[in-house]
């Protein structure tokens, strides 16, 4: 397993980066390695987000030293959301199949977790998020039809969308992981405009159904001192709480959310005037 050690940075320090400085403390350039798992531990609020991808054999999670686990959920919980072709996870004996954006929750506890793709030619993407729990909740299997479906924006302002809460309390209990996906529509860029903030809660974003040529232009940075970073497509970045949420694309894409803080509260933000970004 390959983990990646990123450390929490402060704002007023982050604000001086460099381009090359803001992408390695922040963003996750390769999230799909064949044949392992490849994953990035973030401090803040103790994240861990990044990809699963068995093409020639199983894959199995486990614990390591850096989270001083016997096994990877001993104190943890778990999402899913797979992006590339069918596949199962193997939960301490009970097998879950996973087409394309199917979700799952998995609860503290759970012990042993094998990955594994139905065909080497299409395989699994297994792109998941952790974070630190105090109780184990009951495993749940979450698609598009059973998560929460929300519909928001519109064409005028280039934010047509709908999200679909897959670890969500109105979907299932989770101690504080709460995770989804974004689909803009055809001809919107913007993911959310105006920006905001959740002082109470950190994210991690995660691009894909892209092309090659396709970019994010991701924003961050305090609402006085934005910042961006150009994204290609399956790359994850790190969103601290003290920063905008927003982004815009050269064409519609999806992208998948996981937060962990203080609250589950989804609409829970602090929007920021468009008077007030710099």
């Amino acid at each position: 397993m390959r983990l990646d050690i990123r450390y929490a940075n402060h704002p007023e320090d982050s604000k001086h980066y460099t381009t090359e400085e803001l992408r390695k403390h922040y963003l996750m350039e390769t999230v799909f390695v064949a044949d392992e798992v490849n994953l990035m531990y973030s401090h803040v609020d103790r994240v861990i987000a990044g990809g699963i991808m068995p093409v020639e054999t199983e894959v199995k999670l486990e614990g390591c030293k850096e989270l001083g686990s016997e096994f990877f959920l001993e104190r943890r919980e778990l999402g899913i959301i797979n992006v590339g072709g069918a596949g199962k996870v193997i939960i301490d004996g009970t097998e879950y199949n996973m087409e394309a954006k199917d979700g799952l929750y998995v609860g503290m506890g759970n012990k042993e977790l094998t990955f594994t793709s139905n065909s080497a030619d299409k395989p699994a993407k297994f792109y998941i998020n952790s974070s630190p729990a105090h109780v184990g909740y009951p495993t749940v299997k979450i698609d598009r039809t059973t998560a929460n479906k929300v519909q928001l924006g519109d064409l005028e302002n280039s934010n047509k969308r709908t999200i679909f809460q897959y670890v969500h309390p109105a979907v299932c209990k989770s101690c504080q992981l709460v995770m989804g996906m974004t689909e803009l529509d055809p001809n919107n860029m913007w993911n959310t405009m105006p920006t905001h903030t959740h002082e109470r809660r950190m994210e991690v974003y995660f691009y894909f159904d892209m092309d090659e040529n396709s970019r994010v232009f991701h924003l961050m940075g305090q609402p006085q001192e934005t910042r961006h970073i150009v994204m290609a497509n399956e790359q994850a970045v790190i969103s601290p709480s003290w920063s905008i949420h927003s982004g815009v694309g050269t064409k519609n894409y999806t992208f998948i959310w996981g937060m962990a803080g203080e609250n589950q509260t989804f609409t829970d933000m602090d929007h920021v005037p468009m008077d007030q970004l710099r």
